[in-house]
């Protein structure tokens, strides 16, 4: 534990949903690790990934840019980073993927590239892959197969999962025992807070507890656990999905998970809250109900009534200081 006057915390996710959490977070904290699903294979990070073995660099640049230096020189290598090309070979390609792949090809160590891009960026924090090598997402998914739409049909790959037309029942990754990255492991082992979530429920929330030595430092480490849930279910990934339905497949997933807190929007429990009160119970947490959502009634999580949750959170939490 820090005994500092801010609380050391680690932020678990991937894509729109992390950059939510770690822009509502750096607000709240100066000890502030970004723990990132390697699992993305579409787009520009997939043909990296095809290409040249690398580990999927767009939801670790997209943790950076969230948390780079509020001053012009911050801004701007922040902007140059999420630049992305629209024409010639290059087509597709974030500046910043570019980069984060070149970086770790020199330096032959993913995580000394991500410092270095952090350093230049001015990062309010640090970014670190969940695992060293590529994860591949492989879910069983009903409502596929015409003849039996019961029957669960295996989706690999993450792009394809979280746009599956089916019902997603199950994830797991492949490889399974994937080494975890040794510094995102030590930082959990020494957090005072540990958030999982906002973020894709199956795809990247729920992939960080089935690393087994990650999930062995979640489960065991003295940090107290939050998660924040989403604002609306994902179409494909969690259609129908209620707020309690999302707690409930993460503890099949990790039946040995406890939390201390779940953070939801007031928006989503109007009619439910003894029922997710309830599933919040099962992993031992208090339910925190706020309004955390924006105001232009996009499904997305306002980084500044986010940080007020968690500020008051971690105030009454006295276990850190």
């Amino acid at each position: 534990m820090s005994g500092h006057a801010a609380p050391s915390v680690v932020a678990f996710g991937g894509g729109h949903g992390l950059s939510a959490s770690l822009e509502a977070l750096r607000r709240v904290t100066n000890d502030l690790t970004a723990v990132v699903t390697v699992a993305d294979d579409g787009g520009s990070s997939g043909r990296l990934r095809q290409e040249l073995g690398a580990l999927p660099p767009g939801d670790l640049r997209m943790a950076l840019a969230s948390l780079a230096g509020e001053d012009e020189w911050g801004q701007a290598w922040a902007a140059l980073a999420q630049h992305r090309f629209d024409a010639g070979g290059l087509s597709g390609h974030a500046v910043g993927n570019l980069v984060i792949t070149a970086l770790a090809e020199q330096l032959g160590d993913p995580v000394a590239a991500l410092d270095m891009v952090g350093r230049l960026l001015g990062a309010a924090g640090r970014v670190l892959p969940l695992a060293t090598t590529a994860l591949d997402i492989v879910a069983d998914v009903v409502g596929l197969d015409p003849d039996d739409p019961g029957a669960p049909v295996e989706v690999r790959g993450q792009l394809a999962v979280a746009t599956t037309a089916g019902r997603v029942i199950a994830v797991r990754i492949e490889p399974p025992e994937p080494p975890a990255c040794t510094e995102a492991v030590q930082a959990v082992m020494e957090a005072d807070w540990v958030v999982l979530g906002p973020g894709s429920w199956f795809t990247s929330v729920i992939p960080h507890l089935l690393v087994p030595e990650m999930s062995k430092a979640i489960t065991g480490t003295r940090a107290r656990r939050a998660i924040a849930l989403n604002l609306s279910p994902q179409p494909g990934e969690t259609d129908g999905f209620s707020p309690e339905t999302h707690l409930e497949v993460l503890a099949a997933h990790a039946p040995d998970l406890d939390l201390d807190v779940v953070v939801a929007d007031e928006g989503m429990v109007r009619s439910g809250w003894q029922s997710l009160r309830e599933a919040a119970a099962g992993f031992g947490a208090e339910l925190v109900v706020a309004d955390v959502a924006c105001d232009d009634g996009t499904p997305r999580h306002d980084p500044q009534r986010l940080a007020g949750v968690y500020a008051d959170i971690f105030r009454e939490d006295k276990a850190w200081r």
